[in-house]
Formats: structure tokens, C-alpha cells, sequence
């Protein structure tokens, strides 16, 4: 495949994704919806109860939050009736756009930093300013490693998958120490998503490979 190819077959796996990811199928999967009350005043809460495939499920056992691996991964309609392959697609996919997308967001910000935007002292925005900085460092790390992910995908050597995921994990836990010191972090969300959508494609690698 050439370097063209490629790039055209990643940008329309991407851009596939982006239209989908908040959809959730339901044609192959069972669901059980219930309600019951969350307060005093008769107000209530929907639960939807989702039944993973016996794959989906195998997978997000080894992870250490189960309801998020599972909701994550049915967010894309693909998932039901995705084997190990089609699975790889759809989280390496996932967290390429989560971090892609913070990669954006960090720009954002640190335009508004550098305008003194979100109010606070010079100095104040002056540090985080200097946080944002480090974070895009860690981002455009993050982003190129699951290139290089979905790159092996699509040529299908598994073996650099793990390698590449726990790379964009630790990108996103650098960029949260960053601001260790403070409770003022825009990106601890964005962050701790990151991690866990890496933790996933940990466990789907190992499904080609057999490693730890």
C-alpha cells in the first residue's frame, strides 16, 4: 500500500468513525431498559443495560472499568458484530479522535491563556500558559503513536500495538502532572478518557499477539 493509500484509507476509516461514534447499535444486541426513582419528589432515571458480545466482553474483564470499556466500545455501531480485527479498528480509532481532538482543544486554550482569558493574575495565566505548552508536547506524542498504531492495522503487524498504546496512556498522564499542584485542570477529563480508551487497546493487542 502506498503512502497515498494510506493516508486516504486512514482519513475515511477517521472520518467514518467521527459521523458514528455516538451512535450505539442495537440490532445485534440485547438491551433491558428500567426505570426506578432518584429522589424524594417522583422524578425518575432510565437505565439502559447493555449485553455485550462474548469478544466486547472478554476484553473489557481485563480492564480496570468495565461499564466504561463497554460503553465506549458500543458507541460505534460496528462493534456487535466486530471479530478481533474490526475491534482493533474501532478503539485504536477512538482514541486517535480523542486525542486528535485534545490536541485541538490545547490550542484553544492556550490561545485564550495567552489573550488572559478565564480571568485570574498574569502570573497565573502566564503558568498555565506553560502547562498547555507541555501538554501539546505530550498530545502531538499521543497522536503520533496511534497513527503509528493504525498504520501496523492496516498492514496488519500487531506487534508495536501495545507498545504505541501505552505510549499515548503515558502522554496523557504526563500532561496530567503537569497540573498536580493545582484542581484547575481543563484537560483531567480528556486525560483520564484517554488512559482508559489506551487500556482497552492494551487488552485488544493482546488478542494477536498473547502478550502481557
Amino acid at each position: 500500500m502506498t503512502t497515498t493509500q494510506f493516508s486516504l484509507s486512514f482519513l475515511l476509516a477517521v472520518f467514518f468513525l467521527l459521523l458514528t461514534t455516538t451512535a450505539i447499535a442495537s440490532r445485534t444486541t440485547k438491551s433491558l431498559s428500567f426505570s426506578s426513582a432518584s429522589n424524594g419528589r417522583g422524578s425518575t432515571t432510565t437505565t439502559t443495560v447493555l449485553h455485550p458480545t462474548e469478544l466486547v466482553s472478554g476484553v473489557c474483564n481485563q480492564t480496570s472499568n468495565y461499564s466504561f470499556c463497554v460503553q465506549s466500545l458500543y458507541a460505534d455501531p460496528r462493534t456487535p458484530r466486530a471479530d478481533s480485527y474490526g475491534l482493533a479498528f474501532v478503539v485504536f480509532g477512538m482514541s486517535y479522535l480523542n486525542a486528535s481532538s485534545t490536541q485541538d482543544l490545547i490550542v484553544n486554550l492556550s490561545k485564550n491563556a495567552q489573550r488572559g482569558g478565564g480571568g485570574g493574575s498574569g502570573q497565573n495565566q502566564s503558568l498555565l500558559l506553560t502547562r498547555l505548552q507541555r501538554c501539546s508536547r505530550d498530545y502531538k506524542k499521543a497522536v503520533s503513536a496511534l497513527e503509528m498504531a493504525y498504520n501496523d492495522l492496516n498492514s496488519e503487524t500487531f506487534f508495536e500495538l501495545a507498545d504505541m498504546a501505552r505510549v499515548a496512556a503515558s502522554s496523557a498522564e504526563d500532561c496530567q502532572s503537569g497540573f498536580e499542584k493545582t484542581r484547575n485542570s481543563p484537560l483531567t477529563a480528556r486525560n483520564r478518557e484517554l488512559k482508559g480508551l489506551c487500556e482497552i487497546c492494551v487488552v485488544v493487542s493482546k488478542l494477536f499477539t498473547g502478550g502481557d
